[in-house]
């Protein structure tokens, strides 16, 4: 289906966009023929790499604030404890109180983003994260510190939900997946941040340190500030808005579409859900948020040692995540988001990656608040036994259920799943070319 422009390159009227590397190596190379011609290709093709890596990363930026609430948590803890004197329990709740309720940010992050577009469901998530991340920082009692962990929760769930479906919508198909990675790249990096953070300000006095680690990860929201105005809205999001006014299309259609799913959308959720299910209850988020206990029940009887060997894992696990990144041998972790981002089709997109979402934090929360009681029962051991058992699992599950999406189009990879049917009447569908003709200069 082709793109309607008006003569000033606007979509609907809204905005104005640039053209991008496929457009002008499909026209210019083929009208040009001497080499300054050829010159100019190669540098507007560059210029479009950047600067579709740089909105790559911006919206990713939303990642860092999750990873880092993440890792400074696990050290955060220790003097928590302490200061405010709270129970084992309220160990737990407090520290997976955030997977449980991101979910309601996810829910509600899928329909916010189909709304008012994907860019500003990425600036409210920060400004929802960022209130949380105050009220956590001055909180006087436990009660206090439960809601702002909470509010911060709702933010983190509409962030994690919205960046790979942005960043999928942007990208062409032959570096999606690498850019789509992004997210889940910068949640360790914000991981990593988060075990920087506590053993840099462990030595403070104890009703001070946890509130200096807690406060740090407000920062990153100046850096959001500054990528609202460098991201362009996805192309794919202004297009099906402007199909949607022009048929009043409603989202209630796309939740009846997701709970009484066609036979194709039925193996969309199961592929995009299971992924990310498989990812949390593996046990991933229970070593992050728990290395200090872990290490303490090793041997490791000193905070600060503690809290460095816990760098020492946020080095190695940052490091093999880039690994699998550059060398494009990605593991369940980063690329469950590309997959969950991309095989749906756009009237589903925002909403059912919502869901898949959900599933996530709700496994994460599950496994965060019931570490601790489960290693008391059968042994810390014990308990990674069964994690490496649900790790084979997932093994098989990607085997039997996960087809290639590797260099296809968004759409390529929606017809994969509906066996060569043909696309629902009224569906959008853009190429690449057409996708980077639409991404906004601005």
């Amino acid at each position: 289906m082709g793109v309607q422009e008006n003569g000033n390159g606007l979509v609907g009227g809204k905005n104005k966009y640039k053209r991008m590397e496929s457009d002008v190596l499909e026209e210019d190379t083929v009208l040009s023929s001497n080499h300054q011609d050829q010159e100019g290709v190669y540098v507007e093709k560059r210029d479009t790499r950047i600067y579709l890596l740089a909105c790559a990363i911006f919206a990713s930026l939303n990642s860092v604030l999750l990873g880092y609430d993440v890792g400074v948590m696990s050290g955060a803890i220790l003097f928590i404890k302490e200061d405010l004197k709270i129970s084992e329990v309220q160990e737990e709740v407090l520290v997976g109180i955030l997977s449980i309720v991101s979910l309601l940010g996810s829910l509600a992050g899928g329909k916010m983003s189909d709304a008012i577009g994907r860019k500003w469901t990425i600036a409210f998530a920060t400004l929802v994260f960022q209130s949380g991340a105050a009220i956590m920082t001055l909180a006087p009692s436990f009660t206090v510190l439960m809601s702002g962990r909470i509010l911060a929760g709702v933010g983190i769930g509409f962030g994690v939900m919205i960046a790979p479906v942005y960043i999928a919508e942007i990208s062409p198909s032959a570096v999606r997946g690498s850019l789509t990675s992004f997210p889940e790249i910068f949640i360790n990096l914000g991981i990593l941040l988060g075990y920087i953070s506590n053993y840099a300000f462990s030595g403070l006095p104890v009703h001070i340190n946890w509130r200096v680690m807690l406060g740090i990860g407000i920062l990153p929201s100046i850096f959001m500030g500054v990528a609202l105005f460098v991201i362009p809205e996805s192309p794919r999001w202004l297009l099906a808005a402007d199909l949607a006014n022009s048929e009043k299309h409603e989202a209630k259609a796309v939740w009846q579409e997701l709970l009484k799913p066609s036979p194709a959308v039925r193996k969309m959720l199961i592929t995009g859900c299971g992924t990310q299910c498989f990812q949390q209850i593996t046990g991933i988020d229970a070593t992050v948020y728990y290395s200090p206990t872990i290490f303490k029940d090793a041997g490791i009887k000193s905070e600060t040692h503690l809290l460095a060997a816990t760098v020492a894992v946020g080095f190695t696990k940052t490091i093999f995540y880039l690994n699998s990144h550059i060398s494009h041998r990605q593991r369940i972790g980063p690329v469950c988001w590309v997959l969950s981002s991309e095989i749906f089709p756009q009237r589903l997109r925002a909403q059912a990656s919502a869901l898949g979402a959900v599933g996530s934090r709700v496994s994460s929360g599950a496994v965060s608040m019931s570490f601790l009681s489960v290693s008391a029962a059968i042994t810390v051991g014990g308990t990674f036994f069964v994690f490496s058992v649900i790790s084979a699992l997932s093994v098989a599950f990607v085997h039997t259920c996960v087809p290639e999406t590797k260099g296809k189009s968004l759409e390529q990879i929606e017809m994969m799943f509906q066996n060569g049917g043909e696309l629902q009447s009224g569906e959008v569908e853009l190429g690449d070319v057409e996708v980077q003709r639409l991404v906004q200069k601005e």
